[in-house]
């Protein structure tokens, strides 16, 4: 069966960010309510600036300085706001896709010694299993010609890619680098070619 979405309702949602048209769509994939964030008009456009971002309870909701997710999260809809036109995607895969209860079994492994990647693998789990062709046909419906992609990861880019998304461009958005997110970030770098900036990162 062919995976199809239909936009249900849009309103108007004013932020810290600025103010923002929220898109709630449903799928024929699963059961999970992912929206749109729209800044600005964007159907026809090209090199639209594209933020898709996987739910992330922790950092996102609770300020949890372990991933830099939260801040990634606010920095895009600042970058948005600021181009005056734009789109988050908020994707609900939670845990690159192995939901919240696994994710805090794997923190438990990490503190344990595991990195990220080798806490989900433990579990049973891969190291990503996001997919993207939910936000490939978001974008589709919102009618973007071709995005600027905010992302250090070159997954996402490749991904979107075979979905058919035109990406034009990439926008880099690495975030403070601390004490807590360090292991982290330089597992993202390291072992899952993330294009980060790490202090003796090979």
């Amino acid at each position: 069966m062919k995976a199809s979405i239909e936009d249900k309702v849009q309103t108007r949602i004013p932020t810290k960010h600025g103010e923002f048209i929220l898109h709630y769509y449903s799928n024929s994939l699963d059961k999970k309510e992912h929206v749109a964030f729209v800044k600005g008009e964007v159907a026809g456009k090209e090199d639209v600036p594209v933020r898709i971002h996987s739910e992330c309870f922790t950092g996102d909701v609770l300020g949890s300085r372990r991933c830099d997710c939260g801040e990634q999260l606010d920095m895009a809809l600042d970058l948005i706001n600021t181009a005056g036109c734009g789109v988050l995607i908020y994707l609900r895969q939670e845990g690159r896709g192995i939901g919240l209860l696994k994710k805090l079994q794997a923190y438990n492994l990490q503190d344990q010694g595991l990195d990220t990647v080798d806490a989900n693998i433990k579990l049973g789990h891969l190291a990503d299993e996001r997919q993207y062709d939910i936000a490939a046909l978001i974008l589709n419906n919102l009618q973007v010609r071709s995005i600027e992609l905010i992302t250090n990861n070159p997954l996402k880019i490749d991904e979107l890619t075979k979905l058919g998304i035109k990406v034009n461009n990439r926008i880099a958005i690495e975030t403070r680098i601390h004490q807590d997110n360090l292991e982290y970030l330089k597992t993202k770098a390291e072992r899952m070619s993330h294009m980060l900036s790490m202090p003796n990162s090979k």
